[in-house]
Parts: structure tokens; sequence; C-alpha cells
């Protein structure tokens, strides 16, 4: 897997870029060169939408029975996990995350395949009433050849959602990996293959998204679009591919509330917490970046939170004892403390962390410390925008109607939490929360099987789920008559 050059991959091949331009990439805990890149252009863009439509169109893999494709979803994970330990070194160079997040996460790109295998098989149209005479039923065909653009923080996770129901589901893909982190995406394509994918069914194309992005959007020959990523860049997506009315699954940005009540548990409320912005190093979209705590327990909480926030640890992704891996890249690094220096002239506290990390034998990486924020009011920007790094802000509240309100005052509605022992407070707050997800006094946000998506500005639609098949499907009504007597409903 290890290589110093990663072509993209067109119609089953590993090929160049037609330009045989080429980008870096990099490792960020490092900062030093990783591997060069085949950088795809529209001229590359253009050959893999015909790799794929002719693949959908005349292709083999759509008219596979279920458990035929099943089977190869099966093979994929197989694959995936004989490799594990390869999978998860990648995608530790390439991303900078420390090695514990990266073996989550790897394994449950594994489990993905393994649960639409399973979903894809059970997935059937339905047979409805009707009137004596009338047969009605309903058949899904898969909706033809799918964009897919994945982001840089979950670089292997992000494509194995997107690629296993799509290609579950009959339809054929290119992937669209992001420049920063592109090279286990490719890895996934490849296995693919090995797997027993067709030639055509899965592209990917490394390069600019401005470039490859637009052109793949606004392609005729594209059906859907399924993005992760910025609301900005989701908006724009939406407004380009309005003019050939593609599908779209949008999962965008978030500015999570955490909420914990004076009746919680802070022996898990508090690594609870913790765990909820500053897994991933915080370059998480449901990051949990507003806690709001009842004033009744805050100094108590306060205290735990501040202390094991400082114990957690920042140094060589490889250790397991690393908690916090880099961030991704210097311009990441420095959008992370131009709003931490934002708040601090705005007036807020910080109660720790705040600044730029020199880590010893990585020197030459991009590493910020674990921060919390206090004494912070609804109108500064550090309170009001998507951050992707390792910041929470904290506030305090009174009564439950009052936190309610302010967790829902923001355009962003992708995740939640909840810290309370009383079960009927839990059901009352979670159904007023304007969130796709809500944890009750836990942290952890997506398993599959569980739907992922957001309200508001953070998106639409759901992945992860079975829902997400029928994402990638047509529901055909075929209406058909067996009765006695021919119809004739003019009577003529």
């Amino acid at each position: 897997m290890k290589r110093d050059y990663y072509r993209m991959i067109i119609n089953g091949e590993r090929v160049d870029s037609s330009s045989k331009e080429t980008f870096t990439t990099y490792n960020p805990a490092k900062g030093e060169i990783l591997a060069t890149v085949a950088r795809a252009t529209t001229e590359d863009a253009e050959r893999a939408v015909q790799a794929a439509r002719q693949s959908f169109n005349h292709g083999k893999w759509r008219k596979y029975p279920v458990g035929k494709r099943a089977r190869v979803l099966n093979k994929i994970a197989t694959i995936m996990r004989e490799r594990f330990n390869e999978l998860v070194e990648m995608e530790v160079l390439n991303s900078g995350k420390s090695i514990g997040a990266a073996q989550v996460q790897i394994n449950q790109s594994i489990e993905d395949f393994e649960f639409y295998a399973g979903a894809i098989v059970g997935h059937r149209g339905t047979v409805n009433n009707m009137p004596n005479g009338f047969l009605n039923y309903t058949h899904k065909e898969p909706i033809g050849v799918c964009a897919q653009i994945i982001p840089w923080n979950y670089p292997m996770m992000m494509a194995a959602w997107k690629i296993a129901p799509a290609i579950a589901a009959g339809c054929s893909v290119i992937i669209k990996p992001a420049s920063l982190t592109p090279i286990t995406a490719i890895i996934l394509n490849e296995i693919c293959h090995e797997a027993g994918v067709p030639e055509g069914v899965v592209n990917t194309l490394p390069g600019s998204g401005k470039v490859i992005g637009d052109y793949l959007v606004e392609h005729n020959d594209i059906n859907k679009v399924a993005f992760t990523g910025s609301t900005d860049t989701g908006k724009e997506i939406m407004k380009k591919s309005a003019s050939t009315l593609k599908r779209l699954t949008l999962e965008l940005g978030g500015k999570s509330p955490n909420i914990v009540f004076e009746d919680a548990d802070l022996n898990a409320a508090v690594p609870g917490s913790l765990f909820g912005i500053f897994f991933n190093t915080g370059q998480s979209c449901e990051a949990r970046s507003r806690l709001f705590v009842h004033e009744s327990i805050y100094d108590e909480f306060m205290e735990q939170f501040i202390a094991k926030t400082e114990r957690l640890q920042s140094g060589d992704p490889f250790d397991k004892g690393t908690h916090l891996g880099s961030i991704i890249s210097q311009e990441q690094l420095e959008v992370i403390d131009g709003y931490v220096q934002s708040a601090i002239q705005d007036g807020a506290t910080i109660a720790t962390g705040g600044k730029a990390l020199k880590i010893e034998g990585f020197e030459n990486g991009y590493w910020y410390a674990p921060t919390i924020i206090t004494d912070v009011t609804p109108d500064m920007k550090v309170v009001r925008e998507e951050i992707f790094g390792p910041v929470v802000v904290i506030e305090t509240f009174t009564d439950e109607k009052d936190v309610v309100k302010r967790a829902n005052d923001t355009e962003y509605g992708l995740g939640s939490a909840i810290w309370t022992t009383n079960q009927g407070r839990a059901t009352r707050v979670s159904h007023q929360i304007e969130a796709g997800i809500v944890m009750i006094n836990n942290p952890f946000s997506a398993f599959p099987g569980t739907p992922f998506g957001g309200y508001k500005h953070s998106g639409f639609g759901r992945e992860l789920c079975v829902e997400t098949l029928d994402l990638y499907l047509e529901d055909k009504s075929i209406l058909s008559y067996y009765g006695p007597k021919p119809l004739n409903p003019f009577g003529v």
C-alpha cells in the first residue's frame, strides 16, 4: 500500500493524469511530503464519467442478483480486515490522526461494507392493496452514476460510507477524495476491484475540488451527488446541480450542543464531553463544540473537565498513549488559532490551551492544544461558527426551557448530546432539539445502522443506515390489470 506515487483509477486501471501533472500529499504530523499523486483534469473526469456510464448502462454489476453483489461487498470487507494494520498505518500517515482513532474508523469502514451486504438482500419493493383485478407493486432500480465527494477528516470512513450503499444498490460511482488525504480512497478502490467489482463501477479522481468537483456536479451524465464538507460548498453544489435536477445528499457543517443537567452523572458526563469535542482532534462535523453546564454544578464540572483536558496527550500518532493527533494542515491550524484569538479579543477567557504546540520529534507538524473557552456570549464568532478543531466554548444555564432555546440558536443541526439521569427529561429534551442526532448519556454518534445526517444548514439525507439505500434507488410503480373483462373507461 505504501508507495511514492499514487495514480488515479479509471475503468479498473491505474492511470496517470492526461496532463501528466501531479501534486504532493503530506504527513501533517511531521509536515513532510508523504507521496505524489496524479492530478486529475477535466479530460480525466470525462473519461471517468464515460467509464461509469458504460459500466452502468451496459455492464453486469447492476444486473447481478443482490446476493451476488452482497458476496462481493463481504469480500471487500474481508480483504480490508486482512490488511487492517496497513490501512490504519496509511490513514495515520496521511491524516495525522492518532492510531486509536484510525483503528476505530477503519474498523467501521469494514463494518459498513458488511452492513450493506446484509441490508441490500432484504431491501425490496412493496405490494400494495388495490381494487379487485389490479396488482400494484414497486420495483427498486439503481439511480445511475453517482459523484461522491469526500472530506479530509475521515478519509477512509467517508469513502466507505458512500461507496458501500451506492454499489450495493447497483450504481456506478466516481469518488473525488480530498486533495489533502487521497491515499486511502485510492487504496479502497483497488480493493474493490480485487474483490470482484467490475471495471468502471468504482473510479477515483484525486485533484482539485474546484475543477473536478464542479465538473462532476454539472455533468449531464451524473445522476446523483453525495457530498460531505462545508455548508458553503454544499450550497454551491446545490446551485450548480439545479440545472440537471440531480439527486443530492449533503452532510454539512455543525455547531453541536452538549447539555449537562444538574442531575447528570459527572463520572460519565465529564469524560463523555471530553471525547465529544476532542475525538479526532476536534476535526469532526458533529463535534460537540458548544457545552452548556447547569450553573449549580458548573464549578465541580469545570474542575474535572479542565483537569482531564490537561491530561490529554498530543504527540506521536503511532503511540497508543496519544489522544490527539495533528491538525490536517498549516492553513487549518491558522484558522483554528484565528478563532481563538477572536474570542480573546471579544473578552472571552482561555481556561486552558489556546495555542499551537511544538512536539518533540514532530516540530514541523501542525499541532494545537486542546482548548477550553469560557465567559463567552452568544454573539461571539467562536460561538456561532464552526471551528473544526480542538476548541470548545462553555456556557452556564438555569433551566430546561432556557437551554433548549439556546441549544437551538444556531443555523446548524447535526449532532447534540444530553447528560441527565432523568429519563423523562432526556426524552422530552431530545424531542425538542433541532438536530438529526441526539446522544443521551453517551458520546458516540454513529454505528452502522444508525441514521447520520442533519437539520437546517447541516444538510439533508441520511447516511450509514438502511434508508440510505433509497437515496441510490428509484422506486418504479408497476400497475397491472388481471380482471376477466377488458377495461373501457370511456364506455365507447
